[in-house]
């Protein structure tokens, strides 16, 4: 069902659990297949995201694209990670089953929810 390397990023997982000092959270689920998804980011004061981890209840898909999208924003301005999108997630994992993009969709919510949660509690 899944290809290699979404089990690979499956099996060794990076960026799993929670960032010391976030300022920034956001958690998503999908009611249908039960996957939950909470990602927590620690952002600069310049916008910058300088750590970010995830914590996921879900299927291989879900946990992959939670890892893969986690990597994809570290580094980035909020800005640019507001520009990844689900299909950037599905191609870095080399594709997933159409049953399971909703897992990648949960990834691109989280991180807005995530910037969403830090825009309106930054202290300016």
């Amino acid at each position: 069902m899944y290809n290699e390397k979404v089990m690979e990023v499956f099996k060794n997982p990076q960026h799993m659990g929670e960032v010391e000092n976030y300022n920034a959270i956001g958690t998503v689920g999908n009611e249908v297949c039960g996957d939950i998804m909470r990602i927590t980011m620690r952002i600069n004061p310049d916008g910058v995201i300088e750590d970010a981890k995830f914590k996921t209840f879900g299927c291989a898909a879900a946990v992959a694209s939670s890892s893969t999208a986690t990597g994809m924003i570290i580094g980035k301005t909020i800005d640019e990670a507001l520009k990844i999108t689900n299909k950037q997630v599905i191609t870095e994992l080399e594709g997933l089953p159409p049953q399971k993009i909703h897992c990648s969709v949960l990834a691109e919510d989280a991180i807005r929810a995530a910037i969403d949660y830090y825009e309106k509690n930054k202290k300016n």
